[in-house]
């Protein structure tokens, strides 16, 4: 089964549309379930992680904030050594 990644974001953030070309970057050799959630179209949401987006989920559980790394990412999806 394959893991979900779901990076929280919103709009005209540069640092969520570097995050999420490294997800995809690692999604084309290692592959996930990619979704995205604009936080602006959750009051939740946008309290949770406006501070600290983009936010990086796997599985539900947070892996990431502010910046990924493609090869720990690699690693918490089980592909130890590879980015």
């Amino acid at each position: 089964m394959l893991s979900t990644v779901v990076l929280y974001g919103r709009p005209g953030c540069h640092l969520c549309d570097e995050a999420r070309e490294i997800l995809i970057r690692v999604r084309s050799e290692h592959p996930f379930v990619l979704q995205e959630r604009d936080i602006e179209g959750d009051d939740a949401l946008l309290a949770a992680y406006l501070e600290r987006i983009p936010v990086v989920t796997i599985d539900g559980e947070e892996a990431f904030e502010l910046f990924v790394d493609a090869a720990e990412l690699a690693d918490r999806l089980g592909y130890s050594g590879a980015a």
